[in-house]
């Protein structure tokens, strides 16, 4: 997931558990609330350890991308 974002600069939510569920298995996704493929919590966690503070959660596009200067404090943006 870091990688993709170093190269492209963001990363879609469906994308990555689509990735994820290819390379991995099932297991480490799984349906949300909305009914949208989601990374299991546990992967997030590593990978808010690898990006520190270097990666925000877009809201409104359900991705990860870099931080910009223009961005709040905090992992989530909207």
């Amino acid at each position: 997931m870091a990688q993709q974002i170093s190269r492209v600069g963001e990363l879609h939510q469906a994308d990555a558990a689509d990735g994820i569920a290819k390379r991995f298995g099932q297991e480490w996704i799984y349906e949300n609330d909305n009914g949208n493929p989601a990374v299991d919590r546990r992967v997030l966690k590593a990978f808010r350890r690898v990006t520190g503070d270097t990666v925000v959660w877009d809201w409104w596009e359900f991705c990860w991308r870099r931080r910009s200067p223009s961005d709040a404090p905090g992992r989530k943006q909207e």
